[in-house]
């Protein structure tokens, strides 16, 4: 096993860099380098804290539990990132306007994470009515109140009329069906 130690602004780029749930560290650098992708999904991501002044990266794809470092003020731990990790960590979720800009964001960084699975979201219904479609014509259709917005440019859209609750209701939905630990949607539905 070997070590590198980066700093905070490399860390919250790599961790940026994340496609997957569970991809590691070493497989996101492999990516960006075009090297062999060769380690296998952790079943379980361990939610990693935001680094002080120092950052202790692991080249393995097994997760390896955060250790403490004698020396004052900085924290070191390894780094098994995880795209739900890099989102709970994103600084840009509070940079975005208001809820329902908190809200389309995240769920534009799901989709970007997810790929063709994010599609599953439009199963997510209310009782007789339309959280998310792929046009705005079939939102309005099911409801002329609905204030549809594009999720990013992904193709889905979303109702934006509900109120913040709802909406974490429907966050909260879209990441438990994703596979997401209970615990964690409710911090990440807690962002908007």
């Amino acid at each position: 096993m070997k070590y590198i130690e980066i700093d905070d602004e490399l860390y919250k780029f790599l961790a940026s860099q994340t496609e997957r749930i569970g991809e590691s560290a070493s497989d996101i650098l492999r990516r960006l380098i075009h090297l062999p992708i060769t380690s296998v999904i952790e079943k379980e991501p361990q939610q990693i804290s935001e680094p002080s002044l120092e950052t202790k990266v692991s080249h393995t794809s097994t997760p390896v539990k955060k250790k403490a470092t004698p020396k004052k003020g900085a924290i070191k731990h390894t780094f098994s990132v995880t795209p739900l990790d890099s989102l709970l960590s994103d600084t840009s979720i509070q940079k975005q306007k208001g809820a329902v800009g908190r809200f389309l964001y995240i769920l534009e960084r799901l989709e970007n994470m997810q790929g063709a699975a994010f599609q599953n979201v439009l199963n997510i219904q209310g009782r007789g009515r339309l959280y998310f479609a792929t046009s705005k014509q079939e939102l309005l259709k099911a409801s002329k109140t609905s204030n549809p917005k594009e999720i990013g440019t992904t193709g889905y859209w979303v109702i934006t009329n509900s109120n913040t609750a709802k909406k974490r209701t429907i966050l909260n939905h879209v990441l438990c069906q994703s596979g997401i630990p209970e615990e964690k949607a409710k911090l990440l539905s807690q962002l908007i």
